[in-house]
């Protein structure tokens, strides 16, 4: 299997664990939705619903694989995406915390742009 594929499936399989996990607990008014895009290699888990008539529409992880690196554009998951990267074996040096401005990614462990 070639690196993009691999890293594909991963990121797939940590999005789909995630939110089997978050919807154990369901929230009747919020939808929890899983977008994966193999053909551009970007992967997205999202809320979206209405609560107390306002609107949610929120990401919770967003992830894209370019230049064969996971750049991880958005996590709001406690333990963080790269955490559960680094345990599938992926190498701090093909993630790309994108999250942060390029000044500060350069001080992170992490692959740097």
């Amino acid at each position: 299997m070639d690196k993009l594929a691999h890293y594909q499936d991963i990121v797939k399989k940590i999005l789909t664990q995630y939110e089997e996990i978050s919807s154990q607990v369901p929230d009747p008014d919020i939808d929890e939705v899983l977008i994966f895009d193999d053909k551009r290699s970007q992967y997205l888990w999202f809320n979206v619903g209405w609560k107390n008539e306002r609107r949610v529409n929120a990401a919770s992880v967003y992830v894209r694989i370019k230049n064969e690196k996971i750049y991880i554009e958005e996590d709001w998951t406690e333990e963080g995406i790269a955490t559960e990267l680094l345990r599938e074996g992926v190498p701090k040096e093909d993630i790309v915390l994108a999250f942060h401005d390029p000044e500060t990614l350069k001080l992170t462990e992490f692959a740097v742009v």
